[in-house]
């Protein structure tokens, strides 16, 4: 049996952990097939064509594809809040400027760098430009790769970026810049990526579905509870980066589990019409075409670990 999972190169997903440590997939009775993808528009684009059977995707992209007709579901979470918006130290961010608005304000007549059109960092920016009244005079470029983003800030192509809490971490770190608003405030409990899987392949191979998410589950623990030993393994399995890297990326945006938690799901929600409002979807879809709780209510029974954050050092 051959699993084909769509993966991003967002390293504090549990599928680097997956790959990392092969023991942690034992339990899992297939062969994985590790497909890696530049955007969430890609990885939906891929589900379409019947080239991956389940993958880690951030939800828009994944409620722009099943309004379309991509006959995908959402299984379980994986991370909240995982969209940062960061540029140089020449900027004021919060708390010295604490309305999001007048942060925003800094960059009329600028450009915002942020991933493909449709992701969840895409929307997440298009919305607040249009809270702060700034469609006219803030400038969103959208890039194929959320590493060709740092690049843009690197060479002042663009002012400020909306990203990863590693993009986040790489433009403190190669381009002298600063979180200038923090996750947890910039859209509360909004759905950094989800586990969709095909609806057929789902159906057929329920068992199987079922064994990855509890190796996922395993994972999003070993991030919350052993986060040093868990940036370790990532930092030794992408091989360029360092374990210290991996761990301030994961206090930046510290709230992971696999639930798929009310808030979760009403965060989802707010997509569903304000994806609606931007024309990127023509009409409304339901929760119950998004999600499907049985099998997480199965694997995590327990209440979710969203909230607790992870471990201190």
């Amino acid at each position: 049996m051959l699993l084909r999972i769509g993966h991003l190169s967002t390293f504090y997903h549990t599928a680097m952990l997956l790959m990392a440590d092969k023991a942690s997939c034992e339990g899992i009775d297939a062969e994985i097939d590790w497909k890696l993808f530049g955007t969430g528009p890609a990885i939906v684009n891929a589900f379409e064509k019947k080239e991956i059977d389940l993958a880690y995707l951030g939800l828009p992209p994944a409620i722009i594809g099943i309004e379309r007709g991509v006959p995908i579901i959402c299984i379980a979470g994986g991370h909240v809040e995982g969209t940062v918006i960061c540029g140089r130290q020449f900027y004021t961010g919060y708390p010295e400027i604490r309305n999001l608005n007048d942060i925003l304000a800094q960059f009329s007549g600028r450009t915002i760098g942020v991933p493909g059109k449709g992701s969840i960092h895409d929307v997440i920016l298009q919305q607040c430009i249009r809270n702060a009244g700034l469609e006219r005079s803030v400038d969103v470029r959208n890039f194929a790769w959320a590493d060709m983003v740092l690049e843009a800030v690197i060479r002042d192509e663009v002012a400020a970026a909306f990203g990863t809490p590693a993009l986040a971490v790489s433009i403190k770190h190669y381009a002298g810049g600063i979180i200038l608003y923090p996750p947890s405030l910039l859209w509360p409990n909004n759905p950094s990526y989800g586990i969709l899987v095909d609806r057929t392949f789902l159906r057929d191979n329920t068992s199987l579905v079922e064994q990855f998410l509890r190796s996922h589950e395993a994972a999003t623990a070993s991030v919350r509870n052993e986060p040093d030993k868990a940036a370790e393994a990532i930092a030794t399995h992408i091989g360029f980066i360092d374990a210290s890297f991996v761990r301030e990326t994961f206090d930046v945006s510290p709230r992971y589990c696999a639930q798929l938690t009310d808030a979760y799901i009403a965060s989802t929600m707010d997509f569903v019409r304000i994806l609606h409002s931007l024309g990127y979807i023509r009409r409304m879809i339901d929760a119950y075409d998004i999600f499907d709780r049985s099998l997480i209510s199965r694997t995590h029974p327990e209440p979710e670990h969203y909230s607790a954050g992870i471990a201190a050092a």
